[in-house]
């Protein structure tokens, strides 16, 4: 924990007049699964790209698994990384040893090294397959599974996944993050980006980013706890026109499908309201979800 394998300070990325991404400080520690959580355009990708040398950073300090971003350092790091981007990372039209040929050719990797660490990978995956079968031919799950062993074949310390199950069928969602925790078992560390609460639950940590700026860094059952203390209720109205909760004593109150989650302000006594509310709605005590967490903190009144 003390030695982690990313280490941000003070780090900003700067377009003209605006900021991308303004004075943001983390660690990412080995062998976690670091999330990245925030609205389209709050600055997550453009993160990435620096820690993957993709794309310098304006100010700040970044290092990668002890190495600063100084000139001459460009290729090591690269080679400590792994990147799998948010857009389809394969060639559709080229076949899958096509592809895995490719990023070998890139990277220029020697060929024992390559076959071997190819087989590896579409073993690690239960690719069944013949290789060359054409990308565009597979399914979207089997596709973004082979694309992370692209991102793999060099086998990086730590791999970058910038949405990697958008558009994807739940089932293959699924697969997808099991691969991701055997990964982790298996000593790689792994920072992702998602839209998907139910698949930040896996993360041991994350980072939640409004408008360029890092707002919070905390395990899952931390951000809802230090969000929402145990005083989170939901409210499924029993009549056609129930009875609203009084404005000035409501902290947060969102609508969730046909029901409603109700949070007091701090020091306000809940037990007499919630008399009140009763005779319209069925309530009930719940643990809030990171979802809760994230439409309070990055998209609810105060961003």
């Amino acid at each position: 924990m003390n030695n982690p394998i990313v280490n941000v300070r003070n780090m900003s990325v700067k377009f003209g007049d605006f900021y991308a991404v303004k004075n943001v400080s983390f660690d990412v520690h080995r062998g976690e699964i670091f999330g990245f959580l925030g609205a389209n355009g709050a600055g997550k990708t453009t993160t990435i790209r620096v820690l993957c040398g993709i794309l310098p950073a304006s100010a700040g300090r970044v290092q990668i698994d002890g190495h600063l971003f100084v000139p001459g350092n460009q290729n090591i790091i690269k080679h400590m990384v792994g990147y799998m981007s948010q857009r389809f990372t394969l060639y559709n039209d080229l076949s899958v040893r096509e592809n895995f040929d490719f990023a070998a050719a890139l990277r220029q990797l020697d060929k024992t090294f390559y076959l071997h660490q190819r087989q590896k990978l579409l073993d690690f995956i239960g690719f069944n397959r013949k290789l060359n079968v054409v990308v565009k031919d597979l399914p979207n799950g089997i596709k973004q599974e082979v694309a992370l062993c692209v991102a793999l074949l060099h086998n990086p310390k730590i791999i970058f996944l910038d949405e990697p199950t958008a558009g994807v069928a739940s089932r293959a969602r699924l697969r997808f993050w099991q691969l991701i925790r055997e990964l982790v078992n298996d000593g790689k560390t792994v920072f992702v980006t998602t839209h998907y609460m139910d698949e930040a639950e896996n993360c041991n940590r994350i980072a939640l980013m409004r408008a360029g700026e890092l707002i919070a860094v905390d395990s899952p059952s931390e951000l809802k706890y230090k969000t929402f203390g145990d005083t989170l209720y939901r409210l499924q109205p029993r009549v056609k026109k129930p009875m609203y909760p009084i404005p000035d004593v409501v902290d947060m109150w969102q609508p969730y499908g046909t029901s409603f989650h109700l949070r007091f302000r701090d020091g306000v006594s809940a037990a007499p309201h919630l008399h009140r509310l009763k005779r319209d709605w069925h309530i009930r005590q719940i643990t809030p979800s990171l979802e809760d967490v994230f439409i309070r903190l990055v998209e609810g009144e105060n961003r």
